[in-house]
């Protein structure tokens, strides 16, 4: 099944955004109102917001579904990124950096910028976050 993959650029900057990767956290919802609005098509306004303010945000999104990339430039910032963990209270496992995760047949997946790993056990993409902890009113 093929990711589905969002773009969404001003002149500097494209911000992307990985649907199925979203734990709906609305970390950017509450952060930049006035870029990122669910209820309405398309969800994400760039222009409301300034370069710097977006990159800003999106470092912040725990799921790493939204991201972006400079335009007309090599992406760097991967390579160079800390590996960091934080536990997120009620929530995912977060993981921060270029990670290679294999899975029980020995396929290899590599993970760049943040990956939400799942702490409450009743994801449906594990061993990925998919907010199924909110439902399930997981606590920890």
């Amino acid at each position: 099944m093929k990711e589905i993959t969002k773009h969404y650029t001003n002149d500097e900057l494209t911000v992307e955004w990985k649907p199925g990767k979203c734990i709906h956290a609305a970390e950017c919802v509450k952060e930049l109102p006035e870029v990122y609005n669910p209820k309405e098509k398309p969800w994400i306004r760039i222009e409301n917001a300034s370069t710097e303010e977006l990159k800003a945000q999106i470092a912040k999104c725990p799921s790493g579904a939204l991201s972006y990339f400079m335009n007309g430039e090599e992406d760097k910032e991967a390579q160079s990124m800390e590996t960091k963990v934080e536990i997120l209270e009620n929530g995912p496992l977060l993981v921060y950096g270029t990670l290679k995760v294999s899975d029980k047949d020995g396929n290899t997946e590599t993970k760049n910028k943040t990956t939400a790993f799942c702490r409450c056990g009743v994801s449906q993409n594990k061993p990925y976050c998919d907010g199924s902890h909110i439902k399930a009113s997981f606590t920890g």
